[in-house]
């Protein structure tokens, strides 16, 4: 079967006020909704549906997304501390608990959830279902007797936002809130598959709502009152009483245009575009404190250094506003490269920012004065423009040295092209901003061509955005089961491959790649040095949505028992062809569009160029000697500027080795004793893979790597130092290693954790030691402009 990892498409449409808004619930405000029913509905069977996307983590707090009040015991729906997900079945002196195995701390886009609850169920696991994000989710714990009536859906106090006691507020944006009453439904009700991305969606909900039933989507934000914020627009009149919200102008404002679906043509005002807009990210913070869904930026006692942003990009022109709600002494706002935070905004080389209250601007450690210093109040006001690299910063609707933004009349710095997010440090305690990235109106118009940081503006990527050119159209992975050497088909790739790559989970045996170019049945294995073995029976044909696997009796490790099997397939080019672009002749099959190629060659015993057919220059080669024993050698120039290599099959550290870096169209290599090679090219492609590098932190901090898409495999290895396995890891948070033939391990919350644009680091030693630098190569389920929370 293919392992497809849930994912949301934010669909194009958003008319009649559907999921035109979303409302912020701040804890620190003691935000919520509540109603009373004046009768009880039906307490064993009913669904709640919602969009969520979460701000603060747990941290203790236990956010809730509904509850009811029981009294000893209630019931309750949320995110239990570490993140995990959790349902409270209660009433009286009663209550059971279920929690999730997987956590959920993706702050950067939105989840639908869905609880369908059903005590009528003879199968005690059927009484109580959890899907997120289309998908069913795995809940363990102790599960209602059979009939047991809850307290959701009593004549009790029924709460949104806050748990039943009182103690515990949410820190989340919600919109297309249902509630349907007496039937226990999948998420096929409130969602749909979008079918040009293949990504889940938002639709709306045309079934019976029963008794206590009710639809909340926030789009009545002319007050706070039931019958406007809390309108119930199933047509029950079972409004909500809102408590504690704002939709007056300005900071407080609690209802804005961030929502999970994509329409809307940005005229510079902000509010108007809907989608997924850009917040401060707690997972790249190094200490200062996030509220107000993550667009309130308070300092701390203990000066941090840098806290990043969800959003990056790399071309187009942006715009945002900070305003400096409290002044300090050397609040720092600005963009910068690398989503690095031991480091000040303007410290390094790659980041560019304004002193807010010193009226200086700052780069690579050098502050000279420039503008004006801002007082409590203040807008501060920064347009960066990628297409010509450049940066201008203003304060209340005047910019800089009169600097013009769309003119490009003098930038405060030109910049160094690049991949930037906003960054921010208020210092220490007292100094606060309130940000905008568009998702409420700016308080000064964006220069004209301006946008906001909102997916919706997001460029339109090569790969993700149609049917053909999904992301499982050039990298997906297949779960299988072996027949005991008997021949069978796997399919469910989508696409016939021209690289596979298989691995058994729970057995300790060889890796075995396979290629278009080598033919099939001819087999190398990362975790040895070995020559290419010719093993018939094994992998028997590359098919157009799979392959074919043999009845091999040499235990080759690809189809021998009932047990499961990974598979990692790319497409390359198909059939090779000849290239005469380097110094020798290759084979190639390559997928320029994707970033990928195989190339064989024969060496000639002296350094010589191979031409690679990318048409840009790959940052990672992986080469392997075909005809005898040699290691695998893993060839980048993104560590330090020159050419060093790894080996796949050890735990050696990375070193020089001499080459010149590859160009667009061909990299040297060099075997002295001239054997018969296969080259893997990889390059970055936006949107859908990268290689690049990262720094361990020892986990003292969350360490957090932007990709710019959803990864659905990441490969990673620690080049400073030896002694450390290679990790492959994917979105069920399990790795196996390439250099040994090891079980697959499985681990929770797992070293890494995916996120809709990146991934955060979790772990230690062999991902995250602290100082170490790591190379890693990811490739994406589904590029962030349509990405879903992971």
């Amino acid at each position: 079967m293919a392992f497809t990892p849930r994912r949301l498409m934010r669909g194009a449409s958003g008319a009649g006020g559907s999921r035109a808004r979303s409302l912020r619930f701040n804890s620190a405000d003691s935000a919520y909704l509540n109603r009373t029913p004046a009768s009880a509905g039906n307490r064993r069977t009913w669904t709640w549906s919602g969009w969520v996307k979460r701000s603060a983590l747990s941290g203790g707090n236990y956010p809730q997304l509904m509850s009811a009040d029981g009294g000893t015991y209630g019931s309750k729906i949320g995110f239990f501390d570490g993140d995990y997900f959790w349902v409270d079945v209660g009433q009286g002196s009663t209550y059971t608990r279920l929690t999730s195995t997987a956590v959920y701390r993706d702050v950067s886009a939105w989840y639908h959830i869905v609880v369908a609850q059903d005590t009528t169920q003879a199968t005690e696991t059927n009484r109580v279902k959890v899907y997120i994000n289309g998908s069913q989710i795995t809940i363990s714990g102790t599960w209602p007797t059979q009939n047991f009536d809850g307290s959701i859906n009593n004549n009790s106090a029924q709460n949104i936002g806050r748990e039943s006691t009182a103690t515990y507020y949410s820190d989340v944006y919600m919109t297309e809130v249902y509630m349907v009453d007496g039937q226990a439904l999948t998420p096929s009700s409130f969602g749909e598959t979008n079918a040009d991305t293949g990504v889940w969606q938002p639709k709306a909900y045309t079934g019976t709502y029963g008794t206590n039933g009710f639809y909340l989507n926030f789009s009545d934000n002319s007050n706070t009152t039931a019958t406007t914020l809390g309108r119930d627009y199933s047509g029950n009149g079972n409004n909500w009483t809102p408590n504690n919200f704002s939709v007056s102008s300005g900071v407080g404002n609690d209802s804005v245009v961030d929502v999970p679906t994509s329409f809307g043509t940005d005229t510079g005002v902000g509010g108007n575009v809907r989608g997924n807009y850009c917040t401060w990210n707690p997972l790249s913070n190094s200490g200062g404190a996030l509220v107000n869904g993550n667009l309130q930026f308070n300092g701390t006692s203990s000066p941090f250094t840098r806290g990043n942003s969800t959003i990056a990009v790399s071309s187009g022109k942006w715009y945002f506003e900070a305003n400096l709600t409290t002044a300090s002494s050397s609040t720092t706002v600005g963009i910068g490269q690398g989503f690095i935070t031991d480091k000040y905004p303007g410290q390094d080389a790659l980041s560019y920012a304004q002193t807010l209250e010193q009226g200086s601007k700052i780069n690579n450690n050098v502050q000279p004065a420039y503008g004006v210093a801002l007082t409590s109040g203040d807008i501060f006001m920064c347009a960066f423009d990628l297409d010509n690299n450049k940066i201008f910063f203003g304060r209340n609707g005047t910019w800089f040295d009169s600097s013009n933004p769309v003119t490009g009349t003098s930038p405060a710095y030109t910049l160094t092209a690049g991949t930037y997010c906003p960054i921010a440090r208020p210092y220490s305690t007292g100094g606060v901003i309130h940000s905008n990235f568009g998702q409420r109106p700016f308080a000064y118009t964006a220069p004209s061509g301006f946008k906001a940081l909102c997916t919706t503006n997001l460029p339109t990527p090569t790969i993700g955005a149609t049917t053909a050119t999904q992301s499982g159209k050039f990298f997906n992975t297949v779960l299988y089961n072996g027949t005991n050497q008997t021949a069978q088909n796997i399919t469910g790739v989508g696409f016939q491959p021209d690289f596979t790559w298989i691995k058994w989970r729970v057995n300790t045996y060889y890796h075995n790649l396979f290629d278009v170019l080598r033919g099939v049945n001819n087999v190398l294995s990362t975790n040895v040095a070995v020559a290419e073995g010719i093993r018939s029976g094994t992998l028997t044909s590359f098919n157009s949505d799979g392959f074919s696997l043999g009845n091999d009796s040499t235990y080759s490790g690809v189809n021998v028992d009932a047990t499961s099997y990974v598979a990692w397939n790319w497409k390359a080019g198909g059939t090779g062809v000849n290239n005469t672009s380097g110094q020798i002749s290759s084979t190639v099959s390559a997928n320029p569009t994707a970033g990928f190629s195989i190339v064989t060659f024969t060496a000639d015993g002296t350094t010589k160029t191979v031409g690679h057919g990318l048409g840009v220059k790959p940052s990672l080669i992986i080469v392997k000697v075909r005809n005898g024993s040699g290691s695998w050698i893993t060839m980048t120039d993104i560590i330090t500027g020159s050419m060093q290599y790894g080996v796949l099959n050890s735990t050696a550290a990375f070193a020089n080795i001499g080459y010149s870096a590859p160009t667009s169209t061909v990299f040297q290599y060099n075997d002295n004793n001239g054997n018969t090679q296969v080259a893997y090219c990889f390059a970055s492609i936006e949107g859908y893979s990268k290689i690049g590098t990262y720094t361990g932190n020892g986990n003292t901090n969350r360490n957090f790597v932007y990709l710019g898409f959803t990864p659905a495999l990441i490969l990673v290895k620690r080049t400073s130092s030896s002694g450390t396995n290679w990790r492959i890891v994917n979105p069920r948070r399990v790795y196996l290693s390439p250099n040994t033939s090891d079980t697959e391990y499985a681990s929770y919350p797992g070293p890494f954790l995916q996120t809709a644009n990146g991934f955060e680091i979790s772990a230690g030693d062999d991902v995250n030691e602290n100082g170490g630098t790591f190379i890693y190569a990811a490739f994406a389920s589904s590029p962030f402009k349509y990405a879903l929370a992971q």
